[in-house]
């Protein structure tokens, strides 16, 4: 059993997006494999509109992405597009607390952390930018 967990919220294409996050995960050492790309699938059902855009041009999109690191099991990336937002979600796993992990270096990898500190009260602030 597994649910989807929001991770980020972009404002670009989910074309833009999904190059992105396979450099951004390659670079930090895991392999990603796409399982699934909503708009290859649509092209066996031309007649079937889009709930969001009907007939028209629809610019929805979703793609599955398998990320490994060094466990068998990888993480589920889902990586869903509309127009020029476009939402990376994890498919966070149930099951066993090494899973958990990987997801976590996930998203590590594609949330970048502050350099420095961060502080919880104003004084502290002038402290940490000093």
């Amino acid at each position: 059993m597994s649910a989807l967990i929001p991770v980020l919220v972009l404002d670009q294409t989910s074309d833009q997006v999904q190059v992105w996050v396979k450099q951004r995960l390659a670079g930090a050492g895991f392999r990603v494999v796409q399982t699934f790309d909503l708009q290859d699938a649509r092209l066996a059902h031309p007649e079937c509109p889009c709930p969001h855009h009907g007939m028209e041009d629809c610019t929805c999109q979703m793609i599955v992405l398998l990320v490994y690191r060094k466990q068998r099991e990888p993480a589920t990336l889902v990586i869903h597009g509309q127009d020029h937002r476009t939402w990376l979600s994890l498919a966070g796993s149930m099951r066993k607390p090494s899973a958990q992990h990987l997801e976590s270096a996930v998203q590590r990898a594609l949330i970048p952390q502050p350099p420095y500190p961060i502080a919880s009260k104003p004084d502290q602030l002038e402290k940490v930018i000093q």
